[in-house]
């Protein structure tokens, strides 16, 4: 049997690649401290779950749902975006997801004809470039400098522009950087796309998760000719600790959104109902458990930022969002006696026992990337493990 070229080229997700290592080698009995995954260490809220129960026993969760989502939930995330953003959406521009992964693979099948081409900021997430070259386009990826913070420019993206670009993806805060573009550089690039017609991807995920003051602006809020211009894809994983309910959602233009809950019909049928029920009390319902796990979040970072940028030879900006650092660890690597990023992670977690992910996978070979939606204990200990490694390598 000899597999697809569309299969042969597909990269794993490395994110996940080094989860599962880690858990490979916790299962062996070895003493791994695993900083990977992004998802919340936080139970879902107790309220969240009663709703998905409720709805299993009153049968509710027994069969299928409409293929865009229970009518309860796209109303549940209009009302959200009209609270959070301002905005008001018909139910006929939302799409319910398994997850905002899927929301992200259905849109780019919907809207991607062969070889056009979607710009990608770097460092991206890992799963952006891999699902449009899926749908036949083609990922241009644009460098984002660090003295930009790697946030990019209308002029880095003006360079590559060409009749065959299609849309543009920008994450705001940023997976892996934690970054947050300014309103007025989410301005300047809405303007540019809506006068080259691009569609604008907003994966405003971690919209909810900012700290110490900091600001997120959707750039839908920004102007009308930029959220007609705008798809926004979100989901209740990262604010409402919902990682394993795989519930994300899709808002915009009807004819875009009405494709997706096509191919959705044709593909996962429809997201799963006890999720959809508990999906609609995350959104509706209170939100203080959301803004505790928001709080425990800028603590960690408060106090892990120090510890990781006093690392010998790193080099870090503070993260603004999301949970991840994204240390530039060249200067590291240097001192330690390693030219490539795997390698050095590789040791990090043979050597150290800890396992963090390669910046490889994000476009930025020079970095890693440490998520700190983990326990205070192991954050501490993992940290320490990595600057002992580190100071061990330098005196070798």
């Amino acid at each position: 049997m000899k597999l697809s070229q569309r299969a042969k080229n597909l990269e794993p997700s490395v994110t996940l690649a080094a989860a599962a290592k880690a858990k490979a080698l916790k299962a062996q009995g070895r003493d791994i401290l695993s900083l990977t995954v992004g998802e919340p260490d936080f139970d879902t809220p107790e309220n969240i779950q009663q709703a998905a129960i409720a709805a299993i026993k009153s049968g509710k969760a027994s069969f299928y749902t409409p293929s865009a989502g229970i009518p309860e939930l796209c109303q549940a995330v209009t009302d959200y975006l009209k609270r959070n953003y301002g905005l008001t959406y018909d139910t006929k521009q939302v799409i319910v997801t398994d997850g905002a992964k899927f929301a992200l693979y259905a849109l780019f099948q919907a809207i991607l004809d062969a070889d056009d081409e979607v710009i990608i900021p770097l460092p991206y997430w890992v799963s952006y470039g891999e699902q449009v070259k899926l749908a036949q386009g083609k990922p241009v990826f644009v460098e984002g400098k660090p003295e930009n913070h790697l946030k990019v420019t209308v002029e880095q993206l003006e360079a590559v522009y060409s009749p065959k670009t299609k849309a543009i993806i920008i994450n705001s805060p940023s997976n892996p950087t934690g970054m947050i573009y300014t309103k007025e550089e989410l301005q300047a690039i809405g303007e540019w796309a809506v006068a080259k017609d691009i569609l604008i991807v907003a994966d405003d995920i971690y919209g909810n998760l900012v700290y110490n003051g900091n600001h997120f602006t959707p750039i839908t809020t920004i102007s009308e000719a930029i959220r007609k211009q705008t798809i926004i894809v979100n989901g209740v994983s990262k604010t409402y600790s919902m990682t394993g309910w795989r519930i994300g959602f899709a808002v915009g233009d009807e004819e875009i959104i009405q494709a997706m809950i096509d191919i959705a019909s044709q593909s996962t049928s429809n997201p799963t109902a006890a999720s959809q029920y508990a999906a609609v009390e995350a959104l509706v319902g209170p939100q203080d458990s959301a803004e505790k796990m928001r709080q425990a979040f800028e603590e960690r970072l408060n106090k892990l930022y120090p510890l990781v940028a006093a690392i010998p030879g790193v080099e870090l900006s503070k993260p603004q969002g999301a949970f991840y650092l994204f240390p530039n660890v060249k200067g590291t690597m240097d001192l330690c006696g390693y030219s490539d990023i795997n390698d050095f992670v590789e040791a990090l977690l043979e050597e150290a026992g800890v396992a963090l992910v390669t910046g490889a996978g994000f476009g930025a070979p020079e970095h890693l990337r440490i998520s700190y939606a983990a326990d205070w204990e192991t954050l501490e200990k993992a940290v320490a493990r990595i600057h002992s490694f580190v100071e061990n390598k330098q005196r070798k």
